[in-house]
C-alpha cells in the first residue's frame, strides 16, 4: 500500500474541493451571460454584465478583446476562477462560434464536466450537438441548463425528449419550471417540493430577489400551474450521479441567465454533481494521480491581455501536484528547465499573482514564449510525464498573406509566428511564395478577420489577404512533391513541424489527382479523436 505524504494529502484534499466545467453552446444562447451571472452568485463579482451591455449595464467580464466587445461575441476562451462555500470553481467560458471550433476544443482537454446551455425557444442546435459529442467521447460528463425561460420558447417536457431522441442522453430534472417558457411563475426544487419565485431586479445585473414557498403554500398560490409542474417533472427519472458520471444522463435546470434565475441552484449542482480532478491519462497509456509531484498542460496561450507590455500567457491545467510560484518546471518537449515566476490567476482581463495552485486550477504564465498549445510541463524532482497533444484540425479555409507596408514585415513576421503559437490560425509556407507571403489556414472565415485585426491593432502591421480557392488540405510524402507540384490548381505548403500538406480546391480536385496518380497517395488529416 502506498504510503502518502503529508504534502500528498494536502494536495488530494485540496484536489476534493476543485471542480473544473466548460461552458458549451450555440451562439446567442447565452453562454457569456451565463459565466458572468454564475461570478456574480459566487460573488465574485458585485454586478453582472451582458454582453450587448445596455442603458448602465456593464459589458461581461470574461468578453475582454476589444474585437469581443465591438463585435458582442466571444473570440477567445476565458478562465474565471472563484471561490463558492469552501469548493473552488475554475470556469472556462468558450466560444460558441463554429469558426473558433478549434479553441473550444482545446478547452475541453482541460475540465472534469460541462454545463451545456440550450435556448429554451431552439433546443439543440448545430454547434451544440457538435461540443456535445466532443464530451461525449472524451468522458466528459454534461449538466445541462435549459436558459431563456423568461422569453417565448418551447414546452419543457418537449426539451426533454429531443435530448433523449436526438443524443440519448436521458434528462434528470433537478428544477422544472412553473408556467410555459415566456410566462415564467417559478422554479420547483424537485428534492424538496419547495418553489422558488423571483422578481427581477432593475437591468437583470444583480441577483433577482426571491421568495421559497412551501409545496402547501406553492399550490395555493399558483393552482393549475403548479400541478402541472409536479405531474410533468414526475415523468421523468431523478438524478443518479453514477448515470451521470457514466455519460449516461444529464441532471436538468432551468433559469433565466440575464435576469440571475435559477443560476444558484447551477452552481449548488455542480458542487454537488461534478466530479473532483483525478488521475490524468498520458501518452503512454499510464495515469498520472494527482498527489504525484507537479504537472500541467498547456492548453491556451494568450497575446494582447496587457496592451502596456504584449505579453502572452500560457494557459496550464494544473493535473498533479501542487504548483508553487518560483517553481523550475522542465519543459517536456525541449527538455529544457522552465522558471515560474510570473504566475498568474486570471479573472477575464483581471489577473492577480498565483502564489500556488492544486490539481483541476488553471495558472496563467506570462511570457512563456518557449511554450507552445499541448506541451507538457512537470517537476524536475518527479518522473517524466507528457500528457496527449491537442487536437490539429483539418483546415477548410486559406489565405495568402503579405504585410500592407514592407517597412513593418519585422512587425509582421512577429505577429503572425505569435498568432501561430496561439493556435488563432494555422501558418503554411509556401516555398515559391516565401514566408513574407505565408498561406493562413482556419476552421472558419471569421478566424481570419480576428488575424487581421489582431495584427494591426497588437502589432501594428496591418495586412492584406488573398483568399484562395481551396478547400481541403492533405498530408504528403516528401519524396512525392515533385510530382504532386506539377499538378495543375493545387499548392503545397508545409506546417511549421515540417510536414508537407497539398492543398486542393475540394474533393473532386483530390480524387482526379488521384485517378492520374494512383502511386501518389494524399493522406487525410486526422483532427485527433474529435
Amino acid at each position: 500500500m502506498t504510503v502518502l505524504t503529508s504534502d500528498a494529502r494536502s494536495v488530494e484534499a485540496q484536489a476534493v474541493r476543485r471542480r473544473s466545467i466548460a461552458v458549451i453552446s450555440h451562439p446567442d444562447a447565452g453562454k457569456s451571460t451565463l459565466t458572468e451571472a454564475l461570478a456574480l452568485h459566487a460573488h465574485a463579482i458585485d454586478e453582472a454584465g451582458a454582453v450587448h451591455g445596455k442603458g448602465n449595464r456593464a459589458g461581461v467580464v470574461s468578453d475582454w478583446l476589444e474585437m469581443e466587445q465591438k463585435r458582442g461575441i466571444s473570440i477567445t476562451s476565458a478562465a474565471l476562477q472563484f471561490a463558492y462555500g469552501d469548493v473552488v470553481i475554475n470556469l472556462l467560458d468558450t466560444p460558441g462560434h463554429a469558426d473558433f471550433s478549434e479553441d473550444t476544443y482545446r478547452v475541453l482537454t482541460a475540465v472534469d464536466a460541462a454545463v451545456m446551455l440550450l435556448d429554451s425557444a431552439k433546443g439543440l442546435e448545430p454547434q451544440t450537438l457538435k461540443l456535445f459529442e466532443v464530451c461525449r467521447r472524451r468522458g466528459v460528463p454534461v449538466i445541462t441548463f435549459v436558459n431563456k425561460w423568461d422569453r417565448p420558447g418551447r414546452e419543457a417536457l418537449e426539451l426533454c425528449d429531443e435530448l433523449e431522441e436526438r443524443i440519448n442522453l436521458r434528462p434528470t430534472p433537478l428544477t422544472w419550471p412553473i408556467g410555459e417558457a415566456g410566462r415564467f411563475l417559478g422554479l420547483l426544487d424537485r428534492a424538496n417540493g419547495e418553489v422558488r419565485t423571483y422578481r427581477r431586479t432593475p437591468g437583470g445585473a444583480s441577483i433577482a430577489e426571491e421568495s421559497v414557498l412551501t409545496p402547501q403554500a406553492a399550490a395555493d398560490a399558483l393552482g393549475d400551474d403548479h400541478t402541472e409542474a409536479v405531474e410533468s417533472v414526475q415523468l421523468l427519472d431523478a438524478v443518479d450521479r453514477d448515470s451521470f458520471l457514466a455519460g449516461t444522463t444529464t441532471p436538468m435546470l432551468f433559469g433565466a441567465a440575464l435576469a440571475n434565475i435559477g443560476v444558484r441552484q447551477l452552481l449548488d449542482a455542480v458542487v454537488d454533481l461534478a466530479p473532483a480532478p483525478g488521475a490524468r491519462p498520458d501518452v503512454d497509456g499510464g495515469e498520472r494521480a494527482v498527489d504525484q509531484p507537479f504537472s500541467g498542460f498547456v492548453f491556451k496561450m494568450q497575446a494582447g491581455m496587457d496592451p502596456n507590455h504584449r505579453d502572452h500567457v500560457a494557459f496550464i491545467r494544473v493535473c498533479s501536484g501542487r504548483f508553487e510560484r518560483g517553481m523550475v518546471v522542465t519543459h517536456e518537449r525541449t527538455g529544457r528547465p522552465f522558471a515560474t515566476k510570473y504566475a498568474l490567476s486570471v479573472f477575464g482581463r483581471e489577473r492577480a499573482t498565483v502564489e500556488d495552485a492544486y490539481p483541476g486550477d488553471v495558472v496563467g504564465l506570462v511570457n512563456a514564449s518557449t511554450l507552445a498549445v499541448g506541451d507538457t510541463v512537470f517537476d524536475s524532482s518527479g518522473a517524466k510525464v507528457r500528457f496527449p497533444p491537442m487536437p490539429v484540425f483539418a483546415p477548410e479555409h486559406f489565405a495568402a498573406a503579405r504585410v500592407a507596408d514592407p517597412g513593418r514585415s519585422k512587425q509582421f513576421r512577429k505577429g503572425i509566428s505569435q498568432l501561430e503559437q496561439e493556435g488563432v490560425v494555422q501558418v503554411l509556407v509556401n516555398e515559391a511564395r516565401g514566408d513574407g507571403n505565408p498561406i493562413l489556414a482556419a476552421v472558419g472565415p471569421l478566424q481570419f478577420e480576428v488575424a487581421a485585426f489582431r495584427m494591426e491593432h497588437e502589432f501594428s502591421a496591418p495586412i492584406r489577404m488573398e483568399t484562395l480557392g481551396l478547400s481541403l488540405a492533405r498530408e504528403a510524402a516528401p519524396g512525392d512533391l515533385d510530382v504532386i507540384a506539377g499538378y495543375p490548381g493545387l499548392e503545397v505548403a508545409r506546417r511549421g513541424d515540417g510536414t508537407p500538406l497539398v492543398l486542393l480546391r475540394d474533393v473532386w480536385h483530390a480524387r482526379a489527382f488521384e485517378r492520374a496518380h494512383p502511386d501518389v497517395p494524399l493522406i487525410p488529416l486526422v483532427a485527433s479523436e474529435v
